[in-house]
């Protein structure tokens, strides 16, 4: 039987070809992943309409998550960090409760992973570097405030034409760009960005926890399925699973 520890669901953006190879970086014994592909138009991994491509996204989710709970998984994360810019932080509880309760599998947003694993960290002055425009950039930090996180310290990708052509290279250079000493961690927003082959060397460099979106979902997810294995590698959020 296939993830007879636990089966992992993931709402992934359409044209996302990030998500899955970095989730299958972090495979473990007995934990299978599911992953449905949300609806949304427009062009992928542009910087251009992503509310508008947001709001398709939430219009859809019902439909999204109806199909991925026919696999039985043990959680459902929707895999889009933006989405909970758009909706809130009231918003965010509100989609989240709904859909837990509507399928009895817990349902959760990739900046909820976020938020538990900087408070697990010990984290509340969060330096946040992103792969989005300013405007969107602006409302990652507003939404992190909002959270009850301190920002002394953001910035955005510069050059970026489309994200999913990222690399964690740049990844690396942004969150070398946005640390400050206020900062007791560096939190990397997006899952089309690639980040986790960055993370464990910017920890080595910078001397503090390193967060992305990506670290964050399935750290979370693991927890919430009972799953307590350390998964060595991609800084010590996931290296510390259990503690």
């Amino acid at each position: 039987m296939f993830g007879w520890r636990a089966r992992l669901g993931f709402l992934v953006p359409p044209g996302n070809p990030t998500m899955e190879p970095e989730m299958a970086m972090l495979a473990i014994p007995g934990v299978t992943q599911h992953f449905t592909r949300m609806y949304a138009e427009g062009t992928t991994g542009s910087l251009s309409g992503q509310e508008e491509r947001n709001r398709q996204q939430l219009a859809h989710v019902e439909e999204d998550v109806a199909r991925l709970v026919h696999v039985k998984p043990g959680v459902i994360v929707l895999g889009h960090t933006a989405t909970s810019y758009t909706l809130g932080p009231e918003g965010d509880d509100k989609l989240r409760e709904r859909l837990t309760a509507k399928h009895g599998v817990p349902f959760t947003t990739a900046f909820a992973c976020v938020a538990e694993a900087l408070r697990h960290l010990g984290a509340q002055r969060v330096a946040y570097a992103a792969p989005y425009n300013a405007a969107n950039t602006q409302l990652g930090k507003a939404h992190l405030e909002k959270c009850g996180f301190t920002v002394p310290a953001f910035g955005n990708l510069e050059g970026v034409t489309n994200i999913y052509d990222e690399t964690p290279e740049r990844a690396y250079g942004l969150a070398r760009r946005v640390d400050c000493a206020e900062a007791q961690a560096v939190f990397i927003s997006g899952v089309g960005m690639p980040t986790l082959a960055a993370i464990e060397v910017l920890e080595r460099d910078l001397g503090k926890p390193v967060v992305s979106s990506t670290s964050a979902m399935m750290w979370n997810a693991l927890r919430i399925a009972g799953v307590k294995q350390p998964i060595t590698g991609y800084g010590r959020l996931l290296a510390g699973m259990g503690d």
